[in-house]
């Protein structure tokens, strides 16, 4: 039979077991039928095979991001504003954009912001500054990390929270020290109150729209495999209406958010498991959020940060839990017996230790040999933590997106010695234990090759120092986002490598990012992305 896809001429990190770099592959259905030499693959070309010429560039198997939020990502790209360091620089550019949208807003919208980076562009708008900037809107704004956010006074009305009013559980309304009314910044719950407002009258439309968008951004970041972290019941009802209506040109986990109640409960009475669906859609796993963000100042450490607090935030501040332990372990291990994957986002050590309590209990109610329970971001791994995990066979999911783009802040509020222990891979990999890595965008970019350099070089964007001692190879760095993302996924016999019977997902480079010069390789770029044998990018 002739192929129906053919790649000539290139140079394959296929992550295989023995390492080997051909030249050529070819497939049939999607999958890969044969792989060696050019000359042996152009056997398989037919008339109708469509043949990409790689022109001697380096091919990496597809990049699987297992930890991301595409869903919400995606309806910030139709209806919300960016306000990443590469868009404001000061203060007052980021009045200015609010002042922008604003004017422009119909009578009563929301104007809504992502992304902004306080330590980027000079602190935190005042609370008086927001509402000169808003036009009598209400507005909010996300910081870069999804869990602190800034809401000016017709926000605090619009959703009923009067200067009384008290902080909610697991959240805090920050007030001025000296006078006690609001400085407008809002932590975990209490920002939850404003994105509910604002999130309220997303449509699975809306989010089904976005995901184009979506989707093709990360097919020029030679993303074909995401993982939908904290997926709520609305965006999967978008997701399978766009499977049936062929909208799907890149690969989707879902991993169930324990947010969204009673999501996870309804998934265990349908008798619905892990690995529910097809290569396209199918259910990773289920997932709850108690810990939180260090750039922000939020995650749960059991030593106090370091620096200058922002106004409002405890004295001394070790971070905060989002959950009961006993409430944490009983939901966990309802969804462990019933089958499905578990996964707690611990940042901090105090953070991590929690979800290694809770995960450990549920191991212990109902033991499992080939669990793949997963710590999500799991940032500051000490030598305590590091042993918990190799005891318990946890997996590291590593938020690397984290180092290129908030290292800085890292070193600033935890200190230039605790990055020994962030993010440390190279002592993971010594270990054996499994740590993929992801971006976890929006709160990050989309873009996997800043993070990988990051790995490399221990680098941030900014030239922070993150330890060079937990500095890992390039082809190490590769296999957290290809092989280790496709096995924390439970489909390592799918996708991760580039292999015959596995899906020919890949990616074609301009840079060799296993040979060239580690700085080199954030500005990577892709040529071509491929799915399946079609081409879905570049070409």
């Amino acid at each position: 039979m002739n192929a129906d896809f053919v790649l000539l001429n290139a140079s394959i990190a296929t992550m295989d077991a023995t390492g080997t770099q051909p030249e050529a592959l070819a497939a049939i259905g999607g999958r890969i039928v044969a792989i060696g030499s050019s000359d042996a693959m152009r056997d398989h070309v037919g008339p109708g095979t469509r043949v990409l010429d790689a022109e001697g560039r380096r091919v990496i198997p597809g990049i699987v991001d297992s930890h991301a939020h595409p869903d919400s990502y995606a309806v910030r790209l139709r209806t919300w504003t960016l306000l990443s360091p590469d868009r404001v620089k000061t203060r007052d550019d980021v009045l200015a954009i609010i002042r922008q949208v604003c004017t422009a807003l119909p009578p009563g919208r929301w104007g809504a912001f992502y992304r902004l980076n306080e330590r980027a562009c000079g602190g935190y708008p005042t609370l008086d500054e927001l509402d000169a900037a808003s036009a009598g809107h209400p507005i909010f704004i996300l910081r870069t990390d999804g869990h602190l956010g800034l809401a000016n006074r017709a926000a605090f009305a619009a959703c009923g929270v009067a200067a009384d009013e008290p902080d909610p559980p697991f959240g805090a309304f920050d007030r001025d020290p000296a006078t006690g009314a609001f400085t407008g910044l809002v932590r975990e719950t209490a920002a939850h109150v404003f994105l509910s407002a604002v999130h309220g009258a997303d449509s699975e439309a809306d989010i089904a729209d976005g995901m184009e968008m979506v989707q093709d951004e990360c097919l020029r970041h030679g993303i074909t495999s995401v993982a939908n972290s904290l997926t709520p019941a609305k965006a999967i009802r978008a997701y399978q209406r766009m499977l049936h209506d062929g909208r799907w040109r890149m690969r989707m986990g879902i991993i169930a958010s324990g947010r969204d109640e009673p999501l996870i409960p309804h998934l265990i009475g349908a008798g619905i498991q892990s690995g529910f669906g097809d290569e396209w859609l199918r259910l990773i796993g289920v997932e709850w959020c108690p810990d939180c963000s260090t750039s922000g100042r939020t995650a749960a450490y059991w030593d106090p940060y370091i620096g200058a607090a922002v106004p409002g935030e405890p004295v001394p501040n070790t971070g905060m839990l989002l959950y009961d332990r006993e409430d944490l372990t009983e939901r966990a291990t309802a969804a462990h017996k019933a089958g499905l994957q578990v996964m707690i986002e611990g940042v901090g050590d105090r953070g991590i230790d929690f979800a290694l309590d809770v995960m450990e209990a549920a191991l212990a109610a109902h033991p499992v040999s080939d669990h793949r329970m997963r710590v999500e971001h799991c940032c500051y791994v000490t030598p305590p933590i590091l042993a918990r995990l190799k005891r318990g066979g946890f997996v590291d999911s590593s938020a690397t997106g984290f180092m290129d783009e908030l290292g800085e802040a890292y070193v600033a509020n935890r200190g230039q010695v605790a990055l020994r222990h962030m993010w440390p891979h190279r002592s993971l990999i010594a270990a054996g234990i499994p740590a993929p890595g992801h971006s976890d965008f929006a709160v990050c970019r989309v873009n996997p090759f800043t993070a990988l350099g990051a790995m490399v070089t221990r680098r941030s964007q900014t030239g922070a120092d993150l330890d060079g001692s937990e500095a890992v190879t390039p082809i190490q760095a590769l296999a957290a986002y290809t092989t280790l993302g496709a096995w924390a996924q439970r489909e390592e016999s799918e996708k991760g490598s580039l292999e015959p019977g596995k899906l020919a997902d890949l990616a074609v480079l301009d840079t060799d990012i296993l040979t060239c010069d580690p700085t080199a390789i954030r500005d990577t770029r892709v040529v071509a992305t491929v799915v399946g044998g079609v081409l879905r990018h570049g070409g």
